[in-house]
């Protein structure tokens, strides 16, 4: 005879065994120091990602070992002193990373300590082995991550997960996992661009004849085999444009970052820029949706090496409307998106 269980009198989980709920936040990556042997290491990561490049063959690895690692790492550390936060010693990629992990954690902070914020790079440092392991040991059995890419590309976002995984098939115990999903046609993310780049263009002492909207480039064949990428940009440009009354001609959609001889998605962005300028434009703004925070790609390509080319062929005024960053709207989208998807756990 099977003996029964008495529920009044069994000790309930939740109380004897209290759980808390890790946000870890995970953006790109960047190298620890800025000179040629941080940037060797942190390209040697993120190149021998076949999330990345993905024909890892032997060609690949020659020509990376052999010509790209013994080349592009002085150029690339030029580039990242520019812009290096000498203070801190690092780039303002994980200065600002952490210091919307911080204002994340502070925002949600009146649920009883249950919620606890990390926040991590896909290559670099910090890890997001570190990262699930410090949330582990905080007491988290369930883990939501955040890929900091409003579209999604399995060079960005499947790779995040992919690591995730990794580190998660090397764990008896696991915690329990959710990702966020893309988040290029939500109405915060959208209203959060449109506000700040009107919030920008309003102190300037010139009123920019159009704006560029520039996201990070991909090989065109990616898109080819299935990738969103390219269609989810698109439907961030359009939603962007209806919220700011703007036509295709007032904002134009491109694509910026190229690297090797392959063909990558079209327009260009420094192409479309020098022709511009060519063109007769004078005065451009030129925002990057697709950048949750600043970094080399923002701070050097486009307010530095594309304003530039847009002076060089006769352009005049020039201004890179700055990423949402750890601003109050784009710690609004954060927070949505976080406490959205937290929904069931908190």
């Amino acid at each position: 005879m099977t003996a029964a269980i008495s529920l009044d009198k069994a000790t309930p989980l939740s109380i004897a065994n209290p759980s808390r709920v890790g946000v870890l936040l995970v953006n790109l990556g960047t190298p620890d120091t800025a000179d040629a042997a941080g940037v060797r290491v942190y390209l040697k990561e993120f190149l021998s990602d076949p999330r990345v490049i993905e024909n890892q063959g032997l060609l690949w690895k020659l020509i990376l070992n052999g010509i790209i690692l013994n080349t592009r790492p002085r150029q690339k550390a030029r580039d990242y002193q520019t812009i290096w936060n000498t203070e801190k010693n690092e780039s303002p990629l994980k200065t600002i990373t952490r210091a919307q992990s911080e204002k994340l954690a502070a925002s949600i902070a009146d649920n009883g300590g249950q919620v606890v914020v990390d926040w991590a790079m896909r290559y670099g440092n910090p890890s997001i082995k570190g990262g699930i392991d410090a949330l582990m040991e905080k007491g988290c059995d369930r883990i939501l991550v955040v890929p900091l890419y409003p579209q999604y590309s399995a060079a960005t976002s499947a790779t995040v997960c992919d690591e995730v995984f990794r580190v998660l098939a090397s764990l008896r115990a696991q915690p329990t996992l959710r990702v966020t999903p893309p988040y290029y046609d939500d109405d915060f993310y959208i209203e959060a661009l449109a506000s700040g780049i009107e919030s920008h263009l309003a102190t300037l002492l010139f009123k920019p004849e159009l704006i560029v909207a520039s996201f990070h480039g991909m090989p065109k064949e990616y898109v080819d085999k299935g990738d969103p990428y390219r269609e989810q940009s698109v439907a961030t440009t359009e939603l962007l444009r209806k919220r700011l009354g703007l036509d295709e001609r007032r904002l134009l959609l491109t694509f910026q970052s190229r690297f090797g001889r392959a063909e990558w998605l079209q327009p260009y962005t420094d192409k479309t820029i020098a022709q511009l300028a060519k063109d007769g434009v004078k005065r451009i703004a030129v925002v990057m949706p697709g950048f949750a925070a600043d970094c080399l790609e923002t701070l050097e390509e486009i307010a530095g090496e594309n304003a530039e080319i847009f002076k060089h062929n006769g352009g005049e005024a020039f201004t890179a409307v700055p990423c949402l960053n750890d601003s109050e709207p784009g710690m609004d989208v954060i927070r949505q998106l976080v406490l959205r998807e937290l929904q069931g756990w908190i």
